[in-house]
């Protein structure tokens, strides 16, 4: 397996773009981004003040006026988020209201347009993908089965097959379109999302016929809250990890709360998102796993923290991702002692 150098440091600007300077506009955070050490932006497709995604899809010219934005700032533009579009095209009528808000108000009550906006916006994003020269997109899969996690009351025989064989059917078409788009369409594997382990994944990818764009983005901190194994995470799945998010959380049960936290605020919950360093991950783990296999995306920067304020976990964020950064060896640390040993000699080692 050929070892390769992660690509980073780089940040997802979701938690930041905001109405003020400089989180307004795709040339200001870019700018304030690169000033904080990032190499790489991520760009969540749906927030109109930084990018135009239908323009995007339909127009190669815009797509190189956006990079050209970000090289002017000497960052690069890591992939494209549908976060939020991803999670409409799959969501149980128990979340209808709350979901509303991720459409435009006017499919706000109508599940079923939402929904189909949902599919063009993710084919719209294989498009854009394209044209911006980007072979990975993050997404979420969306959920029909969530509210059935826990099997009580019993769960009806064959109730969670049907909800996975409908979330297949409603996203093969769009693998299609990101194939025929020559980009891997990584779901961030996630609580909420019908893809939230990897028997999930598992019972979604057989469903899709193992289609080679069903891939994954991999953020530990998700697996920190579920008490999932997340460097045996890596063991099993680095064939299909195309994305990484660098998010670091925090697991403190007590005899009061454990996984499930009683219904209580971020701050008060056994599991928690933490700013980079101050949680419990194991990146100097995870950073190596990743090399081992192989892996040469970005290192993207989620900030989430209960605690912390934004402006310092993205300041904090850069160098931490850069520390953690390994430069893949370009030869065997034993050369210098080798024999030298031709196939003869090695033959007459082994007396054949």
């Amino acid at each position: 397996m050929t070892l390769r150098t992660i690509k980073g440091p780089a940040i997802f600007l979701a938690q930041f773009a905001s109405d003020t300077a400089p989180y307004h506009s795709l040339k200001d955070i870019a700018h304030w981004a690169a000033d904080l050490g990032y190499k790489g932006v991520q760009i969540p497709s749906w927030d109109a003040r930084l990018f135009d995604l239908a323009r995007a899809a339909d127009s190669k010219t815009y797509c190189d006026e956006v990079k050209g934005i970000l090289a002017q700032s000497g960052v690069e533009l890591t992939e494209l988020s549908t976060h939020l579009q991803g999670q409409l095209v799959a969501v149980h009528p128990a979340y209808d209201h709350a979901f509303d808000g991720f459409a435009p108000v006017a499919l706000h009550g109508n599940p079923t347009a939402r929904q189909a906006w949902a599919v063009d916006q993710l084919k719209l994003a294989a498009r854009a993908s394209r044209n911006l020269g980007l072979t990975a997109h993050a997404t979420f899969s969306g959920g029909l089965a969530w509210p059935f996690l826990y099997p009580w009351p019993q769960r009806p025989a064959g109730l969670i097959e049907t909800a996975f064989d409908e979330l297949a059917r409603r996203w093969h078409p769009i693998l299609d379109a990101f194939d025929e788009a020559g980009v891997d369409l990584c779901y961030e594997i996630h609580p909420g999302e019908d893809l939230h382990d990897g028997v999930t994944y598992e019972m979604f990818l057989e469903r899709v016929g193992n289609h080679p764009r069903a891939n994954l983005l991999y953020d530990p901190s998700h697996f920190v809250l579920q008490q999932l194994d997340y460097l045996d995470y890596i063991d099993i799945y680095h064939e299909r990890i195309r994305m990484f998010h660098v998010k670091d959380a925090e697991f403190n049960p007590t005899g009061r709360q454990g996984v499930y936290s009683g219904f209580q605020p971020w701050v008060q919950r056994a599991g928690r998102f933490r700013s980079l360093g101050d949680g419990q991950v194991d990146f100097g783990g995870i950073f190596s796993k990743l090399s081992q296999y192989g892996f040469d995306g970005w290192a993207v920067l989620e900030w989430e923290c209960c605690i912390k304020d934004s402006e310092q976990g993205a300041a904090e964020g850069a160098p931490f991702i850069a520390n953690h950064i390994i430069q893949v060896a370009s030869r065997a640390f034993d050369d210098f002692a080798a024999s030298g040993v031709d196939q003869a000699m090695n033959y007459r080692i082994l007396g054949l």
